[in-house]
């Protein structure tokens, strides 16, 4: 289970590491080593070559945690940057080559984003959306956007409102019946 450390906290515990306190080493990587060996797996797509990098990222933490300055860069940040490097490093001593093409090529590499005239329409049905929310009742909306946006089932819906699970179901499927009735006006 990783530790969870605000921004704050793990600077000041980079900065007792940087002092040689390993207690606060093994602190820092509690709350870092999860996030940083997702970064060094998504470079290197291997696991075990990943969990090397991530050694080679703490020793080099330990050695410079000294240089580490809160005024220039995040905790996280910092600690990234170092993942980040050792990963590609890795990847380069492996004489992995990273494919590049001319610059000329790139008219010919299609945009995937959406055309502004779509992301019009979508902004415009969105305020639609949420216009329509509004006109509910304020316990019927909010049961609505937690659960369709924030993916909270009924069950926990009820539990929250102290509701029973059948009167959830009810104040939703009106709900969505008003919004359906107010979006096609």
């Amino acid at each position: 289970m990783e530790a969870v450390m605000t921004r704050e906290a793990l600077a000041i515990e980079l900065g007792k590491t940087g002092q040689g306190d390993r207690a606060a080493f093994q602190r820092v990587y509690e709350a870092t080593s999860s996030k940083l060996l997702g970064v060094c797996l998504r470079i290197l797509g291997d696991r075990g070559l990943a969990e090397d990098v991530l050694q080679d990222t703490y020793l080099t933490v330990w050695r410079r945690a000294e240089t580490f300055d809160a005024t220039r860069a995040s905790p996280i940040t910092w600690l990234v940057t170092i993942a980040r490097n050792r990963a590609i490093d890795r990847l380069r001593s492996a004489g992995a080559r990273v494919q590049t093409r001319p610059v000329d090529d790139a008219f010919e590499v299609a945009d995937d984003a959406p055309l502004a005239s779509a992301q019009i329409e979508s902004a415009d049905e969105a305020r639609r959306l949420n216009g329509c929310l509004e006109e509910l009742d304020d316990k019927v909306g909010g049961a609505i956007r937690t659960a369709f946006f924030e993916g909270v089932t009924y069950d926990e819906l009820s539990q929250r409102q102290d509701v029973p699970l059948g009167t959830m179901k009810s104040w939703i499927r009106r709900g969505l019946l008003k919004l359906r009735a107010c979006l096609e006006q």
